[in-house]
């Protein structure tokens, strides 16, 4: 039964998850449109700064043109010859690159660097000049810069820059980039949306059954889900609680009914005998050819029959409060009214005036209205009072009041006895069933009585509070609402 409620409050917790997804797949379906798009924001956002970081790193290192006009400041001519500054010559060096400078008068090489190739030509014409200021020597990325007495040229290694020979640009297509890869980002946009939205559909469709399953589980209807799809395993395994749950269900009903049948069925069997024994008893007691001590046995054998016969109809009736077989009959009565019938039945027995009831309300308050069954809340408060009886064996003076609040009504059952201690009174208030079965007589028991009035009580929607008593003794609040 425990591994029943375990698995049923877990079903349960996943189904209250489950009907909210379910009646939020709307949200959900606009969550990952959300992250969707950004994503997509963040996508872009990363790539523009990484392509400009990228960017900007590349331009601002060096530039080519830029060092073919400082090689070309850098060259000096004098005594007929012409000669490059150390540090510039030790730059070109590192880089691997050689220079020629090309005349403007005969368009002859009339200088160059020690390492340049043997494939280098050294005389250009026009177009030859033309051609290597956009583009190539042989292979070789050339850059140009303007020297007093030619044209400087810088040959790079073939792999170190690619350099686009024939550059035009439409004048429409540069002024249209904006638009047009405005355009083309949120084409792609609803490309990537559209195939998103394609690829989960399938899975959004699978939900709906899964919640619908789990929202069946806590209901306890048999579930048959379909094992296929995206969710076919989560599926499978609602299919397999289903079934352990409907069978724990099974068993969990005949394992009740058979202790309902069997508590019915020993309350009645019980009865007829427990009658005779009273009757019996009742005659002994009042025979006059007994002694008194017979007698005085004769009477013990009487309560304690009674109290057998009180314990009996207490176990039926939480047998029936539990099982719902005993239906409240709720009318709008008069708390206090109730309270003082409950007293006035134990002063009436109280002869020797051991257990005085003490009236603690107030004298204005005269009415306190509550929906409620009036046989049964009395029973509840009677037990209370009984309760302090039974675990004050020298006496005690019990004290019983009615408040009215604003949306509830209290009623207080307290005795100045021995009272309990506190891990007791926890007890009490928190555990279903304080009922000790162990063979520990000396601990006091607080069993079906206190258990007919949480269970009264809860049938009335109200609570039921324990604790130590101003008077020394032990409190007890019903808490009913109005």
């Amino acid at each position: 039964m425990k591994t029943f409620d375990k698995t049923f409050i877990t079903f349960y917790a996943l189904e209250r998850k489950g009907e909210n997804n379910m009646k939020s797949i709307p949200k959900l379906i606009r969550r990952f449109v959300g992250y969707l798009l950004l994503s997509i924001l963040l996508l872009v956002f990363f790539n523009i700064i990484f392509f400009a970081f990228i960017f900007v790193k590349n331009i601002s290192a060096f530039s080519p043109w830029d060092m073919a006009e400082q090689t070309a400041a850098a060259l000096h001519f004098a005594n007929e010859n012409f000669s490059l500054s150390q540090n510039m010559d030790d730059t070109l060096k590192t880089q691997n690159v050689w220079a020629i400078l090309i005349d403007n008068t005969t368009q002859e090489v009339i200088w160059q660097t020690a390492n340049l190739p043997d494939s280098i030509p050294m005389r250009y014409t026009l177009s030859d000049i033309a051609n290597l200021t956009r583009g190539y020597i042989d292979g070789y990325p050339t850059f140009t810069g303007t020297a007093p007495n030619g044209l400087l040229v810088l040959g790079y290694p073939k792999d170190k820059f690619w350099k686009h020979t024939r550059a035009s640009w439409d004048y429409d297509f540069i002024a249209n980039l904006p638009k047009n890869a405005l355009i083309i980002f949120s084409v792609n946009t609803a490309l990537i949306f559209l195939i998103y939205i394609a690829a989960n559909t399938k899975l959004l469709r699978s939900i709906k059954p899964i919640t619908n399953g789990i929202q069946n589980l806590s209901s306890g209807k048999p579930v048959s889900l379909k094992e296929n799809g995206v969710l076919s395993e989560l599926a499978e395994k609602i299919n397999q609680t289903s079934k352990i749950l409907q069978k724990q269900a099974q068993q969990l009903q005949k394992k009740e009914t058979a202790r309902a049948n069997w508590i019915a069925g020993v309350s009645h069997d019980i009865r007829t005998p427990l009658s005779m024994i009273m009757g019996c008893a009742g005659q002994l007691e009042d025979s006059p050819s007994l002694s008194d001590a017979e007698q005085k046995k004769a009477c013990v054998i009487i309560k304690q029959s009674k109290r057998i016969k009180d314990l009996i109809n207490d176990l039926n009736l939480a047998s029936k409060l539990e099982y719902n077989m005993q239906p409240l009959t709720i009318k709008k009565e008069n708390a206090i009214s109730i309270a003082r019938q409950a007293a006035v039945d134990f002063v009436n027995l109280d002869i020797d005036n051991r257990y005085p009831i003490k009236w603690q309300t107030a004298d204005t308050l005269s009415v306190c209205w509550i929906y409620a069954d009036k046989n049964l809340l009395k029973r509840a408060i009677a037990n209370l009072i009984q309760n302090s009886i039974n675990h004050n064996e020298n006496g005690c003076i019990i004290y019983l009041s009615v408040s009215d609040e604003e949306n509830t009504c209290r009623i207080c059952i307290e005795d100045n006895g021995i009272g309990a201690s506190n891990k007791q009174i926890e007890e009490l208030n928190h555990t279903p069933h304080y009922m000790i079965c162990d063979s520990n007589t000396t601990e006091q028991r607080h069993g079906l009585g206190l258990l007919i009035v949480k269970q009264i009580i809860n049938g009335h929607n109200g609570t039921v509070l324990i604790d130590h008593s101003i008077y020394g003794g032990l409190k007890t609040e019903l808490i009913l609402p109005k």
